[in-house]
């Protein structure tokens, strides 16, 4: 029984578990010691090109996420982002255009952004006292690829104590 306001009722919901999911992961974000984080003060440029994330982020808050997105994937910036061949750094070397859709593992990161949210608002947020959403992290675990499932040798039915289920059977 569909109602005039669900197509609106779904945005929002997305849209809140978004904020909801990079408020998360902010708060899980592990402090650095490599200095890989932004310098006091660092400004980051109004993102352009918002396609799955909240279009009132801004370069700060998304900044964050993106390096949270690294650390979960164990990868670098480039592997998303095209290098701008018409700016480059004090040394020469290209900068990252981070607006450009080129590198097709852009659009596969917004899938998996997407996929994340659907897990997040359709299942994880209606288990009671859950409060903990799925990230790229909860997969990945810092490498690029997950580690497939591989079940244990013993797949033997436990009974109690984690017995094997015949040991739990009295003689």
């Amino acid at each position: 029984m569909g109602t005039l306001f669900e197509p609106f009722f779904a945005g929002a919901v997305t849209l809140a578990a978004a904020a909801a999911l990079i408020a998360a992961m902010a708060a899980q974000a592990p402090q650095s010691t490599t200095g890989t984080s932004p310098a006091p003060g660092r400004t980051f440029p109004a993102p352009t090109n918002l396609k799955v994330l909240p279009m009132d982020l801004t370069g700060q808050q998304v900044n964050a996420l993106m390096e949270q997105w690294q650390a979960a994937l164990g990868t670098r910036c480039s592997l998303c982002h095209a290098k701008d061949r018409e700016k480059t750094d004090a040394g020469g070397e290209p900068l990252l255009d981070f607006a450009a859709d080129s590198k097709p593992l852009k659009g596969v990161a917004r899938i998996m952004f997407q996929m994340t949210e659907e897990i997040n608002t359709r299942y994880v947020s209606r288990i009671d006292g859950s409060g903990v959403p799925v990230t790229c992290g909860t997969c990945h675990g810092g490498h690029l690829s997950p580690d497939p499932f591989v079940l244990p040798d013993d797949r033997k039915p436990t009974g109690a104590q984690g017995q094997p289920a015949e040991s739990a059977q009295p003689q």
